[in-house]
């Protein structure tokens, strides 16, 4: 099984106001086995998070949907090695990467899911094509 750094339960927490539009962003980068050793690295984990954070304002702010912004912030975490998603995953006991992702848009109450893919790059968008492009959940 292959050892990384991870954050427990560092969250970075974003509020802004544009006029009458409100918004959160949440992101949790992951958890691990964390020792004084790991925390050496942990301002790389903030800068990345902190740029998980401002790609989604950045899509909230140019009305992009909440879905747009979770789809995008994900896709991030899967690309970055320092995180438990896509690239960064933990492998299985056989030594393989299988990945699973949800999406859910909360206005709609539509959701999508995969589950167990080692062949994707970006679970996430998969599961949001499932939302658009079938009647299905997962």
């Amino acid at each position: 099984m292959r050892c990384g750094y991870f954050v427990t339960l560092i969250l970075f927490f974003s509020t802004s106001m544009v006029y009458s539009q409100k918004y959160a962003i949440l992101v949790h980068g992951g958890a691990g086995n964390i020792t004084p050793a790991n925390l050496t690295n942990q301002k790389i984990y903030a800068d990345a998070l902190d740029s998980a954070l401002n790609i989604g304002a950045s899509i909230l702010k140019k009305g992009g949907s909440s879905v747009d912004a979770v789809e995008q912030v994900v896709r991030y975490f899967e690309d970055n090695p320092l995180f438990n998603a896509g690239k960064g995953a933990v492998l299985t006991q056989d030594g393989k990467v299988e990945l699973d992702a949800s999406i859910m848009d909360g206005k709609t109450g539509l959701a999508g899911a995969i589950s167990g893919v080692t062949d994707i790059k970006n679970p996430i968008s998969a599961a949001r094509k499932v939302i658009e492009k079938t009647p299905h959940v997962m």
